[in-house]
This record gives C-alpha cells, structure tokens and sequence, in this order.
C-alpha cells in the first residue's frame, strides 16, 4: 500500500510536533515526523534499537552522545542503541524529517 502522511496513522508528541507512522512493525518502525521552530525532544536512549534520522527539509541539530551535529536537508546520521540523543529544531523553520528504527523503538525508550 502506498503510505504518506496522509493516509499514515497520525500522533502529536513533545511541544506540539507531529509524528506518522509510515512503517510500523515489531521489527521496524519508519516515522515522518515534523518539528515546529524552536522545539527539542526529550534526551533519551534505546536499549535495542539502532537508529536513523534523516532530514527532509530544514536544519536540525542532533546531539548524539554529547556531539551536536548540524543535518541539512537530505542527510542522515546514525544512533546506535544504548547511545543518549536529542534532536532540535533551533530555526525559524519546520523541520521533517524520518526517523527508521530496528527493531521498533516503542516502549525500548529510556528518558534522561
């Protein structure tokens, strides 16, 4: 089935981001999500799942284990499990952005 954000189960998370489900399995989790200017999720980890952010549109900052990275559209980074991270939107600009987790990050999270 084709999926996109709109016909993907949709969620609002954090200081009013949104999230859709695009992929969501036990063994993997693809979400497309969008970040209004000036929010941030919470710092977290997984214990299992490994992790990839990838950036739609805008520019995002992700601290990844103490190390900002800046990502401008169409560029990844990798999370490994167990590794705290915090993605940012420190622009005037909406960010989106797709976040794949193996296996399926839900109730693997562990906030700091």
């Amino acid at each position: 089935m084709k999926r996109s954000k709109s016909n993907a189960e949709h969620y609002i998370w954090g200081q009013k981001c949104d999230g859709w489900h695009l992929v969501k399995d036990a063994n993997l989790s693809i979400i497309h999500e969008r970040m209004p200017p000036n929010t941030a999720e919470e710092r977290h980890y997984h214990v299992h799942a490994w992790q990839f952010f990838f950036i739609l549109s805008g520019t995002a900052t992700l601290e990844v284990d103490g190390k900002r990275v800046i990502l401008e559209q169409m560029e990844g980074y990798e999370v490994p499990p167990m590794v705290p991270h915090q993605i940012f939107n420190e622009t005037d600009n909406d960010i989106e952005f797709l976040v794949t987790s193996q296996p399926n990050s839900r109730g693997d999270r562990i906030s700091l």
